[in-house]
């Protein structure tokens, strides 16, 4: 919540969108937005939804398109990386937060296929323009969270 104000365009794409908390968010703030899952959705008019499994091995549904702001949550699957950077118009936000080792002994997630290791969304996404990067224990989960812009043009004012 505390980036979302520097997502100031649409569309916004909320991956692994789940019931769209954050679709329903960003679409009451007036931008248009993209909620993609593997299980189908019911979401309010005005949001679009789209039924897809992003780990298949089948096309990342959104080539070609980009992306005024990104948003993901307690959702990890490293190979989609370079696409939702690449997905990210000039000037676009990327906001991800998900869980990291150490949250094993809070419970699930588990398995370190799902957990970040140190440092990861950083690494992974260190090239645009790091606002934020926070990583470690919150109440009872050890997550990790960044947000970053594409600032392709060197001319991005950070507002935050």
């Amino acid at each position: 919540m505390r980036w979302a104000p520097l997502v100031t365009r649409g569309p916004v794409l909320d991956v692994a969108s789940g019931a769209g908390r954050h679709a329903k968010f960003f679409a009451q703030r007036g931008l248009q937005v993209v909620a993609v899952d593997r299980e189908a959705q019911v979401l309010p008019e005005g949001i679009t939804f789209v039924k897809a499994d992003l780990e298949d091995g089948r096309p990342w549904p959104f080539a070609g398109r980009r992306f005024g702001g990104i948003v993901v949550t307690n959702y990890l699957h490293r190979p989609l990386f370079a696409m939702l950077a690449a997905a990210l118009d000039e000037n676009g936000v990327l906001i991800y937060e998900t869980f990291m080792t150490g949250n094993e002994r809070f419970g699930k997630p588990s398995n370190p296929n799902f957990l970040l290791r140190p440092g990861e969304l950083l690494q992974a996404f260190g090239a645009l323009t790091v606002v934020a990067f926070e990583q470690g224990t919150i109440g009872n989960a050890v997550v990790q969270r960044i947000c970053v812009i594409r600032d392709d043009a060197n001319s991005v004012r950070i507002r935050a």
